[in-house]
């Protein structure tokens, strides 16, 4: 017997969960590759290696795929920064915010230039007329939830007097412009000695020292 069968009923609900988890990884992937234009199901299908069928199962059609996949991902992309932004969490009062800032920034530059993060924001960008919203919805599932987060400890450390009094979002916004924003210009920077300046010149701004 399969083990859909053999599992009972919360078998089949994860099993049916983690094939569509699959599938729609796999069209992510592709998406990514070819773009939308020039990606079809089969070629989903035969990334996930699952019948074509399987897959209008799982998702109605490419734009639901299209759709699901690029959300999907940007939820990945957004619970990799808040992993990073989390490690704020032990800075205590009596401790320079510095070092743990620094590893923040490198974390934080890792995760948005890496090429998920990149085909997140691409895919959701180059079909905006078709797909109204999606590129805000990206947005919010990674760079806005992420400053939110990041807001949230750097208010912490305003109270544990490590930081000056500010307003916590224009604080957290400053410094993710100064991590992300010379790599604009500069994309081959060394990222250790972005993150560096970033929390330098953050410091100086919003320090107590």
């Amino acid at each position: 017997m399969g083990s859909e069968v053999s599992t009972g009923g919360g078998g089949k609900a994860r099993g049916r969960d983690e094939r569509r988890q699959a599938i729609v990884g796999a069209a992510f992937t592709v998406f990514a590759r070819q773009g939308y234009a020039r990606t079809c199901v089969q070629d989903v299908a035969r990334e996930a290696g699952v019948a074509k069928p399987t897959v209008y199962n799982h998702l109605a059609d490419k734009e639901s795929l299209y759709r699901q996949a690029v959300e999907s991902a940007a939820d990945r992309v957004g619970a990799q920064g808040l992993a990073v932004v989390d490690g704020l969490r032990e800075v205590a009062a009596e401790d320079d915010p510095r070092e743990a800032l620094s590893a923040v920034g490198r974390g934080l530059l890792r995760v948005c230039h890496d090429e998920d993060a990149r085909a997140v924001h691409r895919l959701a960008d180059a079909e905006a007329a078709r797909f109204p919203g999606l590129a805000a919805s990206a947005r919010e599932r990674t760079a806005l939830r992420l400053r939110s987060a990041l807001a949230d400890r750097l208010a912490r450390l305003v109270l544990a007097g490590r930081l000056r009094p500010c307003e916590p979002e224009v604080a957290a916004e400053h410094f993710l412009a100064l991590l992300t924003g010379p790599l604009e210009y500069r994309p081959d920077a060394d990222p250790e000695a972005v993150a560096e300046a970033a929390v330098e010149v953050f410091l100086r701004a919003y320090g107590t020292g």
